[in-house]
């Protein structure tokens, strides 16, 4: 069997934000092909809702936005300008969206001549992180508990095997105003003691966090995320998370 190369393409930026009126209510969603062949693609939409345990609720929401175009094919290094149009109308506090770019299967140049070969395409999905607030709204972030606990790191996505647990800390984040919150935006400093009894002070950079949590997003209105990350070393006794 003969595995090909699939056609990869860029999505830029991965995270929007963007206000229900004013210019705010317009963005923009570069998509470039970045292989030799032909991208064909398209887009969707769906309403993005972020459980407090990190998972995502999503339904389609095409009908919130006007996305032009919504799909296109594009030869090798071309690029394409996705206009983001906000219809949605007034809202009372920000909502996030998923914008997905979606790969679509083209015609694979054939084999050559007299040999036997099955071609395999992969298609990639990309999905952009859209937020839309009312202008005017805020946040009001407070960090509710941390404590330290094991972190188990995710499943590799081509086996499925986990790798063993590690030390970390668990922090609950709690949002009560009527704008999100991108919590990784900012550093954050841990603080505890070891096995030893001494201090120990960690500073995660907004770098870092993007790493560990991604955005950190939180939702308006009491939305509430848990967030596990691994530490140097284990952390015993009271944990503190701080925002700097």
């Amino acid at each position: 069997m003969l595995t090909l190369p699939a056609t990869a393409m860029r999505v830029s930026p991965m995270v929007i934000e963007m206000q229900t009126d004013g210019s705010a209510s317009t963005a923009r969603i570069e998509v470039q092909n970045i292989n030799p062949g032909r991208l064909a693609f398209e887009t969707r939409v769906t309403r993005a809702d972020f459980q407090p345990d990190g998972t995502i609720a999503e339904v389609p929401a095409d009908e919130d936005f006007l996305v032009f175009p919504p799909q296109g094919v594009l030869r090798s290094t071309q690029r394409q300008v996705i206009r983001l149009q906000w219809l949605g109308g007034p809202i009372d506090a920000s909502r996030a969206y998923y914008v997905s770019v979606r790969q679509l299967p083209v015609a694979l140049e054939p084999g050559e001549e007299g040999q036997a070969t099955a071609q395999v395409q992969v298609l990639y999905n990309m999905k952009a992180l859209v937020t839309v607030e009312p202008r005017g709204a805020k946040s009001n972030v407070e960090i509710v508990s941390a404590r330290a606990a094991d972190y188990v790191p995710p499943a590799n996505p081509v086996d499925g095997s986990v790798g063993p647990a590690g030390p970390g800390v668990e922090v609950v984040i709690r949002n009560t105003g009527n704008r999100h919150a991108m919590t990784a935006a900012v550093p954050w400093i841990v603080e505890g003691t070891n096995a030893s009894g001494e201090p120990v002070r960690i500073e995660l950079s907004a770098g870092d966090l993007n790493g560990l949590i991604g955005t950190g997003y939180v939702k308006a209105i009491d939305g509430e995320r848990t967030f596990r990350f691994p530490v140097p070393e284990a952390l015993t006794g009271p944990v503190t998370v701080r925002f700097k």
